[in-house]
């Protein structure tokens, strides 16, 4: 469990600076440049993901339970998660009335996605992981969508051929990760 949440801390501190942090990230690429300071974010955030992933393993191997998901429950979790795959391909694809609705699909993909799963899970390490997920898009959805604001982001009109194409890639997305990835790179298999 160690491991997880050192990973989580890793990650999540790498992906707040910008909004607990900014001029001091600014400063550091003003003195670096932009190339070494992505090569720095990138190793501190693959760090932290190797370190989830590993801590995560770990964890499931000596599972805490904390409570038991109701009956039906992953059903629900199948719904929301397939969701937030369209959510996530929104950020995708350019043109699309969900991106211009929600302006930080991504993050608001992810929050879905880690809502989801804290309803299905109730181990110990899965409520960890998926509550500090939840709660970095959270904060992270409100300083994106703040700070756009203050810059007048305004997303390009979405057109029905881009919504067609948000909603089929992510719904082939999650089906080949609920039925097949998910079983693979996880170990369980959520729908069968």
């Amino acid at each position: 469990m160690v491991l997880l949440v050192v990973g989580l801390a890793i990650f999540i501190a790498m992906h707040l600076i910008r909004v607990v942090a900014a001029p001091w990230r600014e400063a550091q690429i003003e003195r670096f440049g932009m190339p070494a300071w992505r090569g720095f974010f990138a190793l501190f955030s693959i760090l932290g993901i190797v370190l989830i992933v590993s801590g995560y393993g770990i964890a499931r191997r000596y599972p805490v339970p904390v409570w038991l998901p109701p009956f039906g429950m992953a059903h629900v979790t199948a719904l929301l998660t397939a969701i937030a795959f369209v959510t996530i391909a929104a950020a995708c694809v350019p043109g699309n009335h969900i991106k211009r609705a929600l302006g930080q699909p991504f993050l608001s993909g992810v929050a879905l996605w880690a809502f989801a799963h804290l309803l299905a899970n109730g181990t110990l390490h899965a409520i960890v992981l998926f509550a500090a997920l939840l709660v970095w898009a959270l904060i992270k959805l409100r300083a994106d969508r703040r700070r756009d604001r203050e810059a007048g982001v305004v997303h390009a009109r979405g057109t029905l051929a881009r919504d067609v194409l948000v909603v089929v890639i992510g719904l082939v997305a999650w089906a080949v990760f609920a039925f097949w990835l998910h079983g693979v790179l996880i170990g369980v298999r959520p729908l069968g």
